[in-house]
């Protein structure tokens, strides 16, 4: 952390102003940007206490390791970014510290350090947590390729979910219990993604995880989380329909999941998400699941122009896409992945994917390097107060069907996905 970012906590309107118009943006300076004042952006002004007056959640994915807790405890920490995290978020979720790598150094061993650490500090800032994740194909430890084989695969998954939803029962809000299970391209009828639990276990795996979860801690609510399946492209609409169906098998065959999560790793430039999504997340309502957006940031690696146009792009997908999903009654949560551009993913990646050909810097998430609030940060908070105040929603009665024991994983063709995988 930079040591400049310790005492700032202030923006003048003309700063931000200038910026915006500089970029041609004058469309996203609402007027009160423009007066020559201060602009609080803490306390009742956060992002936090927005979207608890709409009764929502604000949150994001944080690095325990950079937090301050013994100085937060104690009312003495002068650490931006723990301040920044406390003052921001109402909901948390672990970047890394809850994932397997990071949790099993040995296979007979757990470290919940780290995990710990986060869970320590969301209860002393009076904040939820969300977990993430039971069971995935990446993250894994260097042991589980040497050791994880057919024969005790099943046992390392289940005691891994009991050991760790077990610990934290009771204190989570939401468990990302499997991460990222479809993908289309790998041929599979079902949609399945060839992973070394599929490949271990079989398509039981999911069902297992699920049950496995719902025993360990009754009050999470249970999630599967995806990316992919934000836009109305082919590849993701054919990804975004396996998945609604695997939804729907879960409902039928009795599955304990209660959410489903949108990760929204989104791009700066078009395409951008729209109807097909909204019908998912209203096909979601319908099976009694709500939708959370759980990895939202904006990636302006393709997008030419000054960093001011740049701030100004990321800024305008901050402002439609939240007010877009928060019209959705069943969407109550919105997780940023990480908070500020120095810790973002997409900064610290050299893949393609993530650089810009003229090496600059992205403002991914609302606040930069030095915890200033940038464009996107007002445009979040704008779309936070666009959104309905949430009341509670009676429970969606899932049409019931009777399902032959494996029919949950029986191949099917989605209309308009490929049935093979694709060149």
């Amino acid at each position: 952390m930079k040591d400049s970012a310790k005492a700032v906590h202030w923006l003048t309107r003309r700063e931000l102003a200038k910026a915006a118009l500089a970029a041609g943006g004058a469309a996203l300076v609402p007027r009160w940007l423009c007066a020559d004042e201060s602009v609080e952006f803490s306390g009742a002004a956060s992002l936090r206490a927005h979207a608890a007056a709409r009764g929502m959640l604000y949150g994001a994915a944080v690095v325990p390791e950079l937090l301050d807790v013994d100085g937060f405890a104690a009312g003495t920490t002068t650490d931006a970014y723990t301040r920044l995290i406390a003052e921001q978020a109402n909901i948390l979720v672990a970047e890394n510290a809850m994932k397997w790598a990071a949790l099993r150094p040995a296979p007979a061993v757990f470290d919940f350090n780290r995990a710990d650490k986060l869970m320590r500090f969301a209860e002393l800032a009076g904040q939820k947590v969300r977990g993430h994740n039971l069971c995935w194909h990446e993250s894994l430890p260097g042991w589980f390729k040497t050791t994880a084989t057919k024969e005790n695969a099943r046992q390392l998954l289940v005691e891994h979910i009991r050991t760790v939803a077990g610990r934290y029962r009771g204190r989570i809000h939401s468990w990302d219990v499997v991460n990222e299970a479809i993908e289309p391209k790998d041929g599979r009828g079902d949609g399945l993604r060839k992973s070394p639990w599929l490949e271990l276990i079989g398509p039981e795996y999911l069902e297992i995880a699920y049950k496995t979860a719902a025993e360990a801690d009754p009050a999470a609510k249970l999630t599967y989380n995806d990316y992919g399946i934000e836009l109305d492209t082919p590849e993701e609409t054919a990804k975004r329909a396996y998945v609604l169906m695997l939804l729907r098998r879960f409902k039928a065959r009795g599955v304990p999941i209660q959410a489903v999560g949108i990760q929204s790793h989104l791009q700066a430039t078009p395409p951008q998400p729209g109807a097909g999504l909204i019908a998912f997340i209203r096909e979601a309502r319908t099976l009694g699941l709500e939708a959370y957006i759980t990895e939202l940031d904006v990636n302006a690696h393709k997008l030419p122009g000054s960093p001011d146009l740049q701030d100004a792009a990321v800024a305008a997908v901050y402002r439609d896409y939240p007010r877009m999903v928060l019209a959705e009654p069943n969407v109550p949560v919105l997780l940023t992945w990480g908070i500020t551009s120095a810790h973002s993913w997409i900064n610290q990646s050299k893949e393609p994917w993530a650089r810009r050909p003229d090496g600059a810097w992205q403002h991914p998430l609302p606040f930069d390097d030095d915890l200033r609030p940038v464009p996107a940060f007002y445009a979040l908070r704008d779309a936070i107060d666009a959104a309905k105040p949430l009341v509670a929603q009676p429970p969606a009665t899932p049409t019931t069907q009777t399902n032959k024991p494996n029919d949950l994983y029986k191949p099917f063709a989605v209309p308009g996905s490929p049935t093979t995988k694709p060149q």
